[in-house]
């Protein structure tokens, strides 16, 4: 999931702000938009790599990696928070947020339990 999302926000030419996020890409700064979508497509792009690495190479590093995806969820939120920006419409991964939130806690537990287990 984490791939296809960065790589929306990579090679979309609007860096999925306009056609996804619902921002008013008729304004003066929209290439800086574009920009800094299609930046944090790349930076996804990072993530979900290492993300499979971990998955195939690193398993006991997976709780970890719940840990941090929890916490980047949390961080984009407060920032949404903090610094809001006006869409068009609801952005797909503002409402993602709330999925994502507790799914990464089940996650997270689940993944120490199956580690508890496999450590008897």
């Amino acid at each position: 999931m984490g791939a296809v999302r960065s790589c929306i926000h990579f090679f979309a030419p609007d860096g999925g702000a306009g056609s996804i996020a619902g921002m008013d890409l008729s304004v003066a700064g929209a290439n800086g938009i574009i920009f800094a979508f299609s930046l944090w497509g790349s930076a996804q792009l990072l993530y979900a790599f290492i993300q499979l690495v971990v998955f195939f190479r690193y398993k006991t590093l997976i709780p970890f990696m719940y840990i941090i995806m929890f916490l980047e969820t949390v961080f984009r939120m407060i920032v949404g928070h903090i610094k809001p920006v006006h869409f068009a419409h609801t952005p797909p991964g503002q409402i993602g947020n709330y999925i994502f939130i507790p799914l990464t806690i089940i996650m997270f537990i689940l993944s120490i339990m199956n580690r508890k287990q496999e450590v008897k």
